[in-house]
């Protein structure tokens, strides 16, 4: 008898993952073949699943907390420390415009924070503050692409893929540096 394979599942991309408990909450670092692909916070494990597999929907996830010891290790030590940056490969997928915020985000100093609209103005390419946005809410590299970091025109915080406390938090972290 023969087995039928399907090719869709069979050449499904794998995505690792693993979780951890830091102050803020708890962190879900998600690998693929070339990097960390996510860094999702949280409060509980299977909204972080659940959150992993939306934004990565054709890959196969699976749990790998042994082989993800020393990646997660290094996540949560960045997170819980930004300023010293992070020394690991990042699989960071988007569009054009995504990518070109997501480059000047990273571009911002640990402990500095810039408008919506300056980044609009600075990118190479024509953006509004609200694609800045939307781009940030794209993000799935929680910290290490700093959206944390940026504020409304006013200086206030707005919304924040993993909620504004946890953005204000992170803000007053790394001002205290």
């Amino acid at each position: 008898m023969n087995a039928t394979i399907d090719i869709r599942e069979a050449a499904a991309e794998e995505i690792r993952f693993a979780f951890a408990t830091f102050s803020l909450g708890t962190v879900l670092v998600a690998a693929s073949d070339t990097g960390v692909a996510a860094i999702l916070m949280g409060d509980g494990r299977p909204a972080l699943t659940r959150e992993l597999t939306s934004a990565f929907p054709d890959a196969r996830a699976v749990v790998d907390e042994t082989g993800l010891e020393h990646t997660t290790a290094k996540v949560v030590d960045f997170l819980e420390a930004p300023h010293r940056g992070l020394d690991l490969l990042l699989d960071i997928r988007g569009n054009g415009l995504e990518q070109a915020v997501w480059q000047a985000l990273r571009d911002i100093p640990s402990g500095e924070t810039i408008t919506y609209g300056q980044i609009a103005k600075a990118l190479p390419l024509p953006a509004t503050a609200q694609e800045v946005g939307a781009a940030c809410a794209a993000n799935v590299l929680a910290v290490a692409i700093p959206c944390h970091r940026v504020v409304k025109a006013d200086g206030s915080l707005s919304g924040y893929r993993w909620g504004v406390q946890r953005k204000r938090k992170l803000i007053n972290r790394e001002a205290l540096i």
